[in-house]
This record gives C-alpha cells, sequence and structure tokens, in this order.
C-alpha cells in the first residue's frame, strides 16, 4: 500500500527515484511526487496526480539535479487522490519533506493541537499532520531532525514507514517503521530505501530490514546507524537479497500478470524444489517436521488469510481435514482479529499472505501469538512481518509478483498447503505410503501439466472477446472447485471490473437461479471428482434457462461438452490437486477479457499488491 523509494550517494538521485517508483507503482498509482536537495540546499518538490509518468511530465519542467531525495506513488487512504494530498508532504516551513506509507489514527487530534498553536495546513492528509508535528518538536525543544522523528513517532497511534529529509542536511535520510515495511539498502558510498526490495537490487544485494519502533539515520559521509525510539543503538545486520533483476522485469510480455500466470510451471517447480523427495516417497517440509509434535497434537489449526489468499486457505481446509483428520477454521483475518475469537493454547494458528506484510493477518496473528496458540507463517516475501513473528513457516519461493491480481501466489501457497497436509498426514499416520506415494506423484506432474493447460491460451483469448461486454458472471464449482469458482470470480472483478460471484454449485437453486437467463454467463468448474455426476445435474439446470456455460472439465469429457456452450479441456488428475489446474484457465479468462475491454490489468482501479493499513 503504497511505494516508498530513497536514494543518498554520489549519483544523480531523480533517475534512481524515478526508477524506483515504477518499479513500485503496484503498490499504488493515485499520485506520485519526489523531493530533492541541491547541491545549495535547495528543497524542490514535484508532485502529480496520477502515475508515475504523470509526475516525470511535471519534474521535466524543473529542476531535478541532487544526489539525495525521496519519492513516492501513492494509494489514498485519508484525503482524495489530487497533486495537493500527493506526498511529499513539507513543515510549514518548507524546511521538512517526509513520505509515508500506512495510516496516523491519531491524527485528528494531533492536528487539532497543531492548529492551536497557529500552525496552517494543506492538505487533508494525515500525513502532513506527522511532518509538522516533526517541525514543532524540532523547534520547540531545539532537536536534530532524528530526535524531532523519534519524539514525533512517541506521539502517534498507528502504521508507519517513513522516509525524511530536510533543507539544509544534503547528507541525511531519516527513515522509520512500524506495522508497515521499510528496508535500506547498503551500497558503496550509497544508500537506498523502499518499501520492498524492487527498487533497491538494480544498485545492490545488500539490505538491512528494520524492525517496528526502529529509526535508521542514512548519511553518506557515516553510514546507517539504527536505533530504537528511545535512541538506544540497535545492531543492524545486513541480509543478503535472493533476488533478481530479471524477476522483476516484463521478461517481453505485455503485461506483468500475463508473464506471471505463464511462469508458473517455473515458481511451481522451484516451490517444491528440494521438498519432494526423488522416490516420491517423501515430503520434507522442514517448518512442519521441527515442530511434528505441535502439530500432531493440535486440537484445530485455524487458517487466517485475506483476498486470494482466504480462497488458498479454503482448499488447504479441504486438505488437512481429508488427508489429516484434523478440524479447520478458514477465518478472513480481519474479522478474526475483532471478533474476541476463542483460541487455545494448542490451536496452531497458520497465517496465508503473499507480501507478509498484510495489516490484519499480521494483528490477527499478533491476537493469537498472545493467546498462546503457535504461529506458523506460509508466505511469499522473504524477510517480511509475518516470517520474523511467527514460532515457524514456508516460504513458496514463487518469485516477486508485481500483477496486483495474484496468480502464480494462489498456486504456490495451494501447493504448499498440500504439501503441509501430506507431511503431516504421514506423521499421524492417516494415509498409507501406497497413497502418499501416489499422492506425490502425481504432485510431480503438476507443472507439467499447467504447461498444457497453457497452450489453451489463444483460444481463451478467442473467446474472451464473446463476453467483453457482460455486465454479470456467476462462477460455480463444488468441493475442492468452490474456492476455485470464488477465486476466478475474484480474478474478474479485480481487473475487468465485471461484477462475478462465486457459488457451490448446488446453492445455485437457493437463490442465484433467479439470475440465469439468455444474458447471464456462467462458469462453471466440471472437471472429473467425486461430485461429477451432481455438476452435470446443476449445468441441466442452468442449461434449461438458456444461460451461457463456460465449463471448464477434464481431458475427454464428452458429456458436459455436450450441454455447454464453450468448453475448456484440462488435464487429468486427482480431487484434492484438481484446483491448481483448473484455476489457469480462469486466470486467462480474466486476463483476455480485461485487455479486450481497455482496462489496465497490473494496476486496477483503487487496488494495491500488499494491503499494510486496515
Amino acid at each position: 500500500m503504497c511505494g516508498i523509494v530513497g536514494y543518498v550517494g554520489f549519483r544523480e538521485a531523480y533517475p534512481i527515484l524515478i526508477k524506483g517508483l515504477k518499479r513500485l507503482e503496484y503498490r499504488g498509482y493515485d499520485s506520485a511526487g519526489v523531493a530533492l536537495l541541491d547541491q545549495e540546499s535547495d528543497l524542490n518538490i514535484y508532485k502529480a496526480k496520477g502515475k508515475v509518468a504523470d509526475l516525470e511530465l511535471e519534474a521535466s519542467k524543473h529542476d531535478i539535479n541532487g544526489n539525495i531525495g525521496i519519492a513516492h506513488t501513492r494509494w489514498a487512504t485519508h484525503g482524495e487522490p489530487n497533486q495537493v494530498n500527493a506526498h511529499p508532504h513539507t513543515s510549514e516551513s518548507g524546511n521538512i519533506a517526509l513520505i509515508h506509507n500506512g495510516i496516523i489514527e491519531n491524527y485528528a487530534t494531533i492536528k487539532a493541537k497543531l492548529i492551536k498553536e497557529g500552525i496552517t495546513f494543506k492538505s487533508c492528509t494525515d500525513t502532513e499532520v506527522l511532518v509538522q508535528l516533526i517541525e514543532f518538536l524540532q523547534k520547540g525543544h531545539n532537536l536534530t531532525l532524528a530526535e524531532a522523528v523519534q519524539q514525533a513517532l512517541k506521539k502517534v497511534v498507528g502504521a508507519y514507514a517513513i522516509a525524511v529529509i530536510e533543507k539544509g542536511n544534503p547528507d541525511t535520510i531519516v527513515a522509520a517503521r512500524k506495522s508497515s515495511p521499510l528496508v535500506v539498502g547498503v551500497g558503496e558510498g550509497e544508500f537506498f530505501v523502499g518499501s520492498d526490495a524492487s527498487p533497491i537490487i538494480e544498485y545492490t544485494n545488500k539490505v538491512i530490514y528494520l524492525e517496528d519502533e526502529e529509526v535508521a539515520i542514512i548519511s553518506k559521509k557515516d553510514g546507517v546507524r539504527v536505533v530504537s525510539l528511545n535512541n538506544t543503538e540497535v545492531r543492524a545486520e545486513i541480509s543478503e537479497l535472493a533476488l533478481s533483476l530479471d524477476e522483476i522485469e516484463k521478461g517481453g510480455y505485455p503485461h506483468f500478470m500475463l508473464k506471471e500466470i505463464f511462469e508458473q510451471p517455473k515458481t511451481l517447480r522451484n516451490c517444491m524444489r528440494g521438498r519432494v523427495s526423488k522416490n516420491h516417497k517423501n515430503i520434507v517440509l522442514s517448518g512442519v517436521l521441527d515442530n511434528i509434535e505441535k502439530f500432531k497434537n493440535a486440537r484445530r489449526i485455524i487458517i487466517i488469510a485475506c483476498g486470494t489468499s482466504w480462497h488458498a486457505a479454503l482448499i488447504g481446509e479441504h486438505l488437512i481435514e481429508n488427508l489429516c483428520r484434523v478440524p479447520v477454521e478458514v477465518e478472513y483475518a480481519s474479522e478474526f482479529r475483532y471478533r474476541n475469537p476463542i483460541i487455545y493454547k494448542d490451536d496452531i494458528v497458520i497465517a496465508l499472505s503473499q507480501s507478509g506484510e498484510t495489516a490484519d493477518t499480521l494483528a490477527a496473528l499478533m491476537l493469537a501469538k498472545e493467546a498462546g496458540a503457535f504461529i506458523y507463517g506460509i508466505c511469499n516475501a522473504v524477510g517480511s512481518s509475518i516470517p520474523r513473528i511467527t514460532d515457524s513457516g514456508s516460504y513458496i519461493h514463487v518469485g516477486p509478483e508485481i500483477g496486483v491480481a495474484s496468480t502464480k501466489a494462489f498456486t504456490g501457497q495451494v501447493t504448499v498447503l498440500t504439501m503441509l497436509a501430506m507431511t503431516l498426514a504421514k506423521a499421524k499416520h492417516s494415509i498409507t505410503q501406497e497413497d502418499l506415494t501416489s499422492l506425490i506423484s502425481e504432485l510431480d506432474t503438476i507443472p507439467d501439466k499447467i504447461q498444457k493447460i497453457l497452450e489453451l491460451n489463444d483460444q481463451i483469448a478467442d473467446i474472451a472477446k464473446i463476453f467483453t461486454y457482460a455486465k454479470n458472471f456467476i462462477y460455480l464449482g463444488r468441493g475442492y472447485s468452490y474456492p476455485v469458482a470464488l477465486e476466478g470470480a475474484l480474478k474478474l472483478k479485480e481487473i475487468s471490473y465485471i461484477h462475478a460471484e462465486g457459488y457451490p454449485a448446488a446453492e445455485m437453486k437457493h437463490g442465484p437461479i433467479a439470475l440465469i437467463d439468455q444474458e447471464m454467463p456462467i462458469v462453471v468448474i466440471a472437471t472429473h471428482n467425486g461430485m461429477y455426476e451432481k455438476l452435470i445435474s446443476n449445468i441441466q439446470e442452468i442449461k434449461s434457462r438458456h444461460g451461457k456455460i463456460i465449463a471448464i472439465v477434464s481431458e475427454g469429457d464428452e458429456t458436459v461438452k455436450a450441454l455447454a456452450d464453450y468448453c475448456f479441456e484440462i488435464p487429468s488428475t486427482l480431487e484434492c490437486l484438481d484446483p491448481v489446474l483448473s484455476t489457469i484457465p480462469l486466470q486467462l479468462l480474466s486476463y483476455h477479457i480485461a485487455v479486450c475491454k481497455g482496462k489496465d490489468v497490473d494496476q486496477p482501479r483503487n487496488l494495491a499488491k500488499s494491503v499494510t493499513v486496515e
């Protein structure tokens, strides 16, 4: 949610900041801005409503010199997207500039006090309150910039990742974080700041991950010093990024989303690498095996997630209950954290998050931790907040996902949940070795089967043209395929802005059937599984009401093919692995409908990749 980038060093800052903003634009694209300190220590700030390209156009008219600067791309929380509300925000004197990701919850109280002190505000944002508070404390107590930042952050309630520069101080950036990610890149005589590593990796693979309520004082002359809000020295540990520049480039694809859909055979192999034994007799998921007694003795497992991750969690519920015979509950993190949930010390709480920074999921995890439950994280971003606070966990290892609509992270999460279920099932002896070997063998074929499904791309693109002007869609599935129906509907909503709903197919006649007519497209996931015959009956009900049926079927299916208007055939697999295959054509269908409608597939309106605020 919002992108932050900063630079101090020997190079011109502006090109680095703009390139960094473009790599962070998936985090927010309502407005953008940059603040630069030139050699005369003048503070130049340029802002624009819209995307980074609009900022470039605005900045091209002005002085963009300087070896230090901060920049921001925004996803609006406080105040509508416009030039005034865009970051950076400045103090009343214009001496201090600040960029911010997060929400200051007590901004109104602080703002009222500052207004009483005679301070005037230009914007409607909570961020301006913070920069005004910093200057007010600095002047009132004769503080350095870093000291003023520390004192101001003690007075605010909420989440923040900030970077601050000051006129007359052309050597230093002050950065800090709480409940919002921030990373400092360490180069040779130069330093970088980013919401994540994507704007940094081109220049250095050495980074410092700031922890909550830590402040980094980043100086071209003196390097990086990390302190607490109370000015206690903190040992700054330098980590090495496991990220390549190629992973954050489009690689010849028109959109990141299409690239990431087509990467899935590779990313799932990476997800399984080192975890699937060559003889297919064992799964080595060390985060589970190292804590196997806790998993074996768990009263229940609670999976908490948001959005696409919640759909993956529903599939995990089926997998764990079927294979391990352990009760599983799936919770929206945003509801779980405020419901006063009953949590036992012998519960295991699993958090699913692509970014590892989702605010509601983090808060729900902390609630579970305080109650004494064992907490386990499954996420993609190495070094993110969830892996750092959990007792154990597993990375999905699918590489950075830049497209806002999740694709490869979803299939990676489902794959890790599958391996978790198999690991626990073997330990609990709830699966025979013969069945486990069969399941592992089939899992190992999934990347190749996805590769075959991707050959349907042109066919799906042609059919997508027919549905460009649809106003509504219904997605239906049963059993393991019901969460896939939810995910397919979400993908269509996210990037094409067509209203779509996913339902268990049997629930159609309990209300949604009233919507069906010749104008209504219905996507049915009708692969050969335990409820195949039931699904045929559901399709007959749709057919008799003239609905337009798009069916996902197993290769060689003739029965559904005869009933459906359009069919996509996918390779057969075991029922519990079906979701990883059947979701691929739905990703492609959503993508191509959105492209046909001329939508911005990678940056859909009102959405950001990582939701780091409530």
